[in-house]
């Protein structure tokens, strides 16, 4: 099945997304690898093999994100698997009552202008190449798999501006499955927990230790991120899974506050 598809991931040059390019190039689909000019995608799909294809751009813009599905298109001819993982997270109170100063617009601007202006623009831009695919036997053309997060169901201080997102995300799955299911696009969204990637490699070890122990139920870890490409997998080879959010987050829960 996979040596028939073309994937595009973005956000696939780290973390979640380069494990769902990963999982993809060696179950044999064709990989196209969008990230930032500054990210290291052309190296990650040089590291991949023939079946790995970067193409540098930024989800926000419309002329960048427009050369990329038509990057797609010259190179493939189609797209059957839309992959959304490209996003910032920041964890900033709204107001500092210590110092009397709210945070800026602009940490909240550059979450909501890249996670969800971002998935909706390669989303609508790509629609229409997917839209070309002659439908399986199930009348399908391919699918949209978006990432928003557990902040959409349980979110804490300092997390508005990602729980904000991540609702808009989920919040639109239903109604943008509607808007393409007509012809033949399932729409699904992915809700992750806390994974092993870059970011949360940053925080300090005690906090990781509070956080694996305290508010993960069981396995009382941090995600890999190529369980997350295993969702990714499962999604695409389930022509049944449509118009939903599936968390995966190994029953998180940061109300408890350790």
């Amino acid at each position: 099945m996979f040596k028939n598809l073309v994937t595009l991931v973005t956000g696939g040059a780290a973390g979640l997304g380069r494990a769902t390019a990963e999982r993809f190039v060696k179950k044999g689909s064709q990989v196209v690898i969008c990230d930032l000019p500054t990210s290291n995608g052309a190296e990650v799909a040089k590291n991949l093999g023939e079946n790995a294809f970067y193409v540098p751009a930024d989800v926000t813009s419309e002329e960048q994100i427009q050369n990329l599905v038509d990057e797609i298109s010259k190179k493939h001819g189609k797209l059957n698997v839309l992959v959304n993982c490209a996003g910032l997270c920041n964890a900033y109170v709204t107001y500092n009552f210590k110092t009397g100063k709210p945070r800026t617009l602009e940490d909240f601007q550059r979450v909501l202008m890249t996670n969800v202006l971002g998935t909706l623009n390669v989303t609508r831009l790509a629609a229409g190449l997917i839209a070309r695919n002659e439908p399986d036997e199930n009348d399908l053309r391919g699918v949209v798999i978006n990432t928003c997060g557990t902040e959409a169901f349980n979110a804490v201080s300092g997390q508005v501006a990602s729980a904000a997102a991540a609702g808009a995300i989920h919040s639109f799955t239903v109604p943008l499955a509607h808007d393409l299911g007509e012809r033949g696009i399932r729409v699904v969204s992915i809700a992750p927990g806390m994974f092993r990637t870059e970011l949360i490699d940053q925080l300090p070890t005690e906090t990781e230790e509070a956080i694996t122990s305290e508010c993960i139920l069981a396995p009382n870890r941090l995600g890999h991120p190529d369980e997350f490409a295993h969702v990714v997998q499962s999604i695409v080879t389930n022509p049944y899974i449509n118009a939903t959010t599936i968390e995966i987050s190994a029953g998180l829960s940061l109300s408890m506050n350790p």
